[in-house]
Formats: structure tokens, sequence, C-alpha cells
């Protein structure tokens, strides 16, 4: 038999199966449950991790093995999440999504000092600065550790920002006191999600681990191009009708106007249409009196420049000098004419007695 099958049919102590029982109960009551680690968080950030979920998600700490039976009694398939409980961890209940429980999670984290023996979670960087600590032997410790460290202006002084343990590498005694010396936490303490089973689906870290506005940013632009498919390819959608059926109202409009239909929705734009038409038409006749009586006046003479202005009053002055020139000639002519008159009329009466 198995070892499984033992731990399956064992018969355990009452404290045991009401401990499983309660368990159970936890699980049974959340829609999505997860295997969190708790590896190197002190008790005192544990009981405020606890007290930061409280309303959102229930952790629940208890023994490897009674946390496995419960998973197997639960309700739900949990069985994938078995696999998950190992070492120092807890079972998380919450009725958010997966994203979210990952999301407040990673928020709540918060620095803390790495001790030696520890593998460093990522690069381990003195930044350049005064340190604030007076010249004395620790600027040699910083030295041996890899620290680009002088004494300068009364101070121990980092001159450039100096990376001293690579990522996975160990924690040596005398960094840990280097780093401890300046306050320096290269570590994010809280708890690290290793699995979160929900709607029948197994979520690794990975997977939960997303760019929300990246995330958001592309399901817009996919559904912008869904959109503009669905009206370039005229297939209606609740999303699309009414855009659809906007186009094509502008549509038999246009071909409306540009075939001159009659039709009472388009009177007023074929009315002005042909107003416009025929305002351009008259805009190009020189001869004003050729113009209706009511579009006189109405048109912009056509622009000329300044020789063309000048040229146009000496033509004007030519003209009206023209004018009184013919008007003289004509009253010349007229008193002329009245003379002739005069005498005409004398050498009749003296011709005929």
């Amino acid at each position: 038999m198995s070892a499984e099958s033992e731990r399956k049919t064992e018969v355990i102590p009452q404290w045991k199966q009401e401990e499983v029982d309660t368990v159970v109960a936890i699980l049974d009551s959340y829609e999505s449950v997860g295997v969190v680690n708790l590896a190197g968080i002190p008790s005192r950030q544990l009981q405020a991790m606890r007290r930061d979920l409280h309303g959102t998600a229930q952790l629940r700490v208890s023994r490897n093995t009674l946390m496995i039976r419960a998973l197997d009694e639960a309700e739900q398939d949990l069985g994938q999440l078995e696999d998950l409980v190992e070492g120092q961890v807890g079972l998380i209940g919450t009725n958010d999504n997966p994203f979210g429980l990952y999301r407040e999670l990673e928020a709540s984290k918060t620095p803390a000092p790495i001790n030696a023996g520890e593998v460093a979670p990522n690069d381990i960087v003195i930044p350049e600065g005064d340190t604030g600590i007076d010249p004395g032997p620790f600027v040699g410790e910083l030295q041996q550790v890899g620290a680009d460290a002088r004494i300068q202006d009364g101070s121990i002084q980092v001159l450039s920002d100096s990376t001293v343990l690579e990522e996975g590498e160990e924690v040596s005694a005398q960094l840990a006191n280097v780093l401890s010396e300046l306050e320096i936490e290269p570590k994010e303490v809280g708890l690290d999600l290793r699995g979160v089973y929900s709607d029948g689906v197994l979520f690794d870290p990975e997977d939960l681990a997303i760019d929300i506005d990246e995330y958001r940013a592309d399901v817009q632009a996919a559904a912008s191009a869904a959109r503009n498919v669905s009206v370039n390819a005229v297939y209606p959608t609740a999303q699309t009708a009414g855009l659809l059926l906007g186009t094509a109202s502008n549509d038999a409009r246009a071909v409306g106007i540009s075939a001159a239909v009659e039709s009472p929705a388009i009177a007023d734009d074929l009315v002005g249409k042909a107003d416009a038409q025929m305002r351009a038409l008259a805009a190009l006749i020189d001869d004003e009196e050729a113009l209706p009586e009511e579009l006189r006046g109405d048109l912009a003479a056509p622009a000329t420049d300044d020789g063309g202005d000048e040229a146009d009053e000496a033509d004007t002055a030519e003209d009206e000098s023209t004018d009184d020139q013919s008007a003289d000639a004509d009253a010349e002519a007229d008193d002329t004419d009245d003379d002739d008159d005069d005498d005409g009329g004398d050498a009749m009466g003296a011709l005929f007695g």
C-alpha cells in the first residue's frame, strides 16, 4: 500500500480531524484557493499581513499533512495544489480573481534586511553618495565587499554605484553586516504566491504577473480593430449597428444630392447646392447688368493689385474726360443747330416776302 493511501485511510486524532474540517470549511467558502510561501517572514510581520488581508482574503496556516488532507476533502477539485504544499506554506482563500489576489499580495510586500547565507533575490547595489559614517575601519569593509569607497570631506563616501552581489549568489556574513550598517534592505518580505486554483484552472505566478495597463491597452486595441473589421465588412453587431446605420444614411444622402433625387429629406440640401452653383456661375459674369437685380452688388468684385487700381482710376478719369468733351461737343452742336435754324427762317422770309 502506498504512503498516500495510508495517509487517506489511517485514523487520525480528533483534534487533527477538527483542524482538517476547519480548513475544509475555509476552502469551500471561497471561489479561489492558493498556496503561499511563508519562509523568512517574522511572526510579527505575518500577523500584520493577516490583518491587512482581512475582508478580502483569509490565510490559514497548519501542518502540511493536514492541509493536504483538507485539499483532498474539499468540494472543489483542489488536488492540483497538493504538490505545492512543501516547506513553510499556508493556504489562502479569496473571492477575488487570481490576478487581483496576486496584485494584492505583491503590493503588501515590504523591504527587509537580508541575512548571511540567504540567496540574493536580485542584484545588490550600494548606491553612490555619502554614507554619513565617520572615517574608520568601515571604509575597508566597504572596499572588501566590492564598493568604490573613499574617505572624503570628513566622512566615508561611495564614489559610484557599486554592485556588490549578483542575483542568485549567497550573501556572506561580512556583506550582511555592511548592508545592515548602511540600512540597505535588498529583499522584500511578503506572501509569495505559489499557485492559485480558480474555476477549474491552476494559475502559476508567472501567469498572473502581468502589466494591467498594458493588458488593458491591448484589449482596447483589439476591440477597436474588431470594430473596424465589422464596419468595413458591413457585419452588424450590437456594438456596430448604430455606426453602420449612420454610415448608410450619410451615403444615401450623398447619392441623393449628387443625383438630384427629389426627396423631402434632402430638399434643403438640393436648394443650397443649386444656390451655390448659381452664385458661382454669376461670379464669372463681368457685366453686372446681365445679372438679376437681386444678385447685383452681392457678389464680390474680382481682387486686383495696386497697379490695377491705379490703371482703373486712370481709365475712369480718361473716360470721364472723354465724356465731358463729348458733352461739350454735343452742346456746341446743339447751339450751332439752333443758330442755323434761326438763320434759315429769316432767309425763307426774305425769299417769299
